[in-house]
Parts: structure tokens; C-alpha cells; sequence
């Protein structure tokens, strides 16, 4: 099948690029650790931001209007609020641990198109791989792009109905990395998101080791499971077990606990939605092996890849129009 490649590092990959303002301020709070003051603060520098058409494209924007706050933060408080100088302090040292981390790089124009993750090439759908081995180790980063990506898919895409095959599947791997430390405001975000998504045509799949990884009311929107075995080494283990057993239908047939211990590799258990919406009795199966390459491809192999692809023109290379910062300098 055709594969397009991105990473946010611009290494192994189309670059891919997503505004300030098209974070918003909800996730970037997220992203940043800030409070809930903090956060505050940040959504009412968005807001003059807007208010002025000063465009917030990369981090920079972003620092020349939190600067630009902080010194006019007295003639700003009867209209959007008190702007203190030690929640702009905060914010801008968040950013500086995001540089640190590499989350500059996600910052900037080109912005991603969706309507890009969704090519086909010669009646084949494109599969789009992002390369997140670096951002592995920037959960926060990494959870909020994901996040980023579902919203925006949310919103941009028309309503489709009940479509026999889904128009984009998204697939997110360490799936428990985009939970850990949620807020209950990002979380009913997600649990919303889930809910409706379907209608616009998306079938969204989270990827983890165990389903308690995932927070209840997400997990309940799931229809489709698929569960490899697990194995029980500690007390905690054989809890652990347990508890995965709960998530799936009664069976007459098999006992899930017993089931989950003993299956083995390549095997796994699986419920899905039937016609009518219904949980399907618990199967047993052996999964089909993946036919594709299962090697890793090499930097030159990808450079070759990327390069020779119909995006590399429009995002290889980085723009930086006017925006907020050229305008308030």
C-alpha cells in the first residue's frame, strides 16, 4: 500500500506543522502544565491576539504577545481581566521546557491540511505514518498533538451518516500517554469527540497494553476490542487480569480470566458491534500476519520517500509571514 510519511522534527517525515491558534488555548494550557489562573491568562492573551487581527502562527507570536500583555497588563484588565506578571512568567517558562523538549518544531506554517490524510493513489488509500520515537519521551507534546489532530478532524469534517466503511481510520499508539494527567475539561473533550466522530466518518483506535489505561467513559464508546494475552507475575498483575475480564460481554463459553493467561502469540480475543449495534459473543482467533514489511526502513529510504512524494513542495519548507510578532515589533 502507499505510505506518506510525517514527523514533527522534520526528519523522518513531512514536517507537520499545526498554528498557535489552531492549538488554541485549551490544549496549549495542557501542554504547558498551566493551571487553571495560568490558563486563564493564556485565553485572554488569545483573545487580544484576536481581538487586534494579530495572527498567533509559531511560538514566537506567542512570547511577543504574552511580553506584550505583561507590559500593557493595566490598561488590559478592565476589558479581559487581571493579567499578572508571575502567570505570564509561568507560561513563558513552559515554553521554554517546550523548546527544550522539541515542541518548537510543531509550531508554524505550512499548517496541516486534513484533507492530505486522506489521499488515494491509484485507488489505493494512502497510509500516513507519524514517526514518534522522539516524541515518546514529550508525552505531553505527543498527547496534545493527538488530541489536536481528532478535534480538528471533528471539526473540519462534513457529517457523513452511517457509512459501511469509515472515509479515515486513526490509529494512536501508547494510546495511555494521551490520558496520563488529563484534565477533566481535556478529558470531556475526548469523551465528546469519541462520541460524535463517527457521524463525520472517522473510526478512531487506541492502541495499549492494558483497556484501564483508558478512562471508563471513553472506553465505553469503544464497540470494537481486540485483546492479546496478558500475563500475571505479581498480585497486581492477577488484579490487573481481572479487571480487563470485566470489560468484556458475559460468555457462557469461555472464562475471559482464564482465556487471557492462556492464549498466545499471534492470538487474541475479540468482540466487536454487529449489525444492530449489539456486543458480539467473545471470540478466540488467530490474527492474520501483517503482509507488509516488517524490517525498519533506513534514514536514505525514507529521505527517498519523502522527497519523491506530491506533498514535499508544499510542506518541506517552512513560511513565516507576517504575524504578531513582526507587527508588534
Amino acid at each position: 500500500s502507499p505510505v506518506m510519511f510525517w514527523d514533527v522534527m522534520g526528519q523522518k517525515g513531512h514536517p507537520l506543522r499545526a498554528t498557535v491558534s489552531d492549538m488554541g488555548p485549551l490544549l496549549l494550557a495542557r501542554m504547558l502544565e498551566l493551571n487553571e489562573v495560568q490558563g486563564g491568562v493564556l485565553t485572554a492573551v488569545f483573545k487580544i491576539a484576536d481581538d487586534n487581527g494579530w495572527l498567533l502562527l509559531d511560538l514566537k507570536d506567542l512570547r511577543a504577545m504574552l511580553q506584550y500583555a505583561s507590559e500593557n497588563a493595566s490598561a488590559l484588565a478592565a476589558q479581559y481581566g487581571n493579567i499578572s506578571a508571575a502567570s505570564v512568567g509561568a507560561i513563558q517558562r513552559g515554553l521554554l521546557q517546550l523548546e527544550h523538549e522539541g515542541g518548537e518544531n510543531l509550531f508554524g506554517e505550512p499548517a496541516l491540511d486534513f484533507n492530505d490524510l486522506m489521499q488515494t493513489d491509484k485507488g489505493r488509500g494512502v497510509i500516513n505514518i507519524l514517526a514518534a520515537e522522539t516524541l515518546y519521551n514529550s508525552p505531553r507534546v505527543y498527547a496534545t498533538l493527538l488530541l489536536w489532530l481528532l478535534s480538528e478532524l471533528f471539526e473540519n469534517l462534513p457529517e457523513a451518516g452511517d457509512l459501511d466503511k469509515p472515509k479515515l481510520c486513526v490509529f494512536i499508539d501508547e494510546a495511555h500517554l494521551v490520558f496520563g494527567e488529563a484534565s477533566r475539561a481535556l478529558l470531556d473533550q475526548v469523551e465528546t469527540i469519541i462520541k460524535l466522530i463517527r457521524s463525520k466518518g472517522i473510526g478512531v483506535y487506541f492502541c495499549t497494553q492494558n483497556p484501564y489505561d483508558i478512562p471508563d467513559d471513553v472506553l465505553a464508546q469503544l464497540g470494537l476490542k481486540v485483546q492479546h494475552a496478558l500475563r500475571a507475575f505479581t498480585a497486581k498483575d492477577r488484579k490487573a487480569i481481572s479487571k480487563t475480564a470485566e470489560n468484556y460481554p458475559d460468555s457462557s463459553y469461555y472464562k475471559t480470566e482464564e482465556l487471557l493467561t492462556s492464549i498466545g502469540i499471534g492470538q487474541a480475543i475479540v468482540t466487536a458491534l454487529n449489525e444492530k449495534g449489539i456486543p458480539t459473543p467473545l471470540a478466540a482467533t488467530h490474527l492474520r500476519a501483517p503482509a507488509s514489511r516488517m524490517g525498519v526502513l533506513t534514514q536514505e529510504e525514507l529521505a527517498k520517500i519523502t522527497a519523491g512524494s506530491a506533498l514535499a513542495a508544499k510542506y518541506n519548507e517552512a513560511i513565516d509571514r507576517e504575524s504578531a510578532y513582526e507587527l508588534l515589533e
